[in-house]
């Protein structure tokens, strides 16, 4: 077994181990912790067939900042963990079936290699980048649906602009100009209250 090999299973293994521990850790923090280390073993496991951009995307991009985010979101929560659990027995049926199905269509695109003519391989002339070539066909073949997707995550991001604005907020930033020219008359008022006896 040659070297790249060797961290190809290495990495599948941590890969396969942090996606459990995503879906069967009991804390949140943990589930969203292993998601991240799953996150970062997917890039290595990218940068190991050669896809260097998709390896460097999915690290600062998921594990860089949506990651945080859900880290924060989750911390700031207070997530009552009785009450998720509830209905965790009623939903296991349905939950296992999509679960089965999901591992069968895995098997269905994995296995498909091995009922098809091997086509021939590629060839990858020296000095070629692929990042380069990601960037070209996104912006001449792909052009369309790239914009597409812009629009569609720019609707999101004023939809949620706009579900959570709640209005102005009333400041009690006081005027620096009404402040120099107020006289201490106006300012302090003594008031004269007669003493109670008991």
């Amino acid at each position: 077994m040659d070297f790249p090999t060797a961290v190809f299973f290495f990495l599948s293994a941590i890969l396969v181990f942090a996606a459990l521990r995503v879906i069967t850790a009991r804390n949140p923090v943990y589930a969203a912790l292993h998601l991240m280390l799953a996150f970062f073993t997917c890039g290595g496991i990218w940068a190991l067939l050669q896809a260097e951009f998709l390896a460097i995307a999915i690290i600062l991009v998921y594990v860089g900042a949506v990651m945080v985010l859900f880290l924060f979101v989750v911390m700031m929560l207070d997530i009552n963990l009785d009450r998720i659990r509830e209905g965790f027995w009623q939903y296991l049926p349905l939950g296992a079936v999509l679960g089965l199905l999901m591992v069968l269509e895995m098997g269905l695109v994995l296995g498909s290699k091995y009922f098809q003519v091997p086509a021939a391989e590629a060839v990858v002339p020296a000095g070629v980048s692929n990042t380069k070539e990601i960037g070209t066909l996104m912006f001449t073949d792909y052009v369309f649906p790239f914009e597409l997707a812009s629009i569609i995550l720019l609707v999101g991001m004023i939809a949620a602009i706009v579900l959570t604005y709640r209005g102005p907020k009333k400041s009690k930033i006081s005027n620096p100009n009404t402040q120099v020219f107020v006289k201490a008359k106006d300012r302090m008022r003594v008031i004269q209250m007669p003493v109670e006896k008991d």
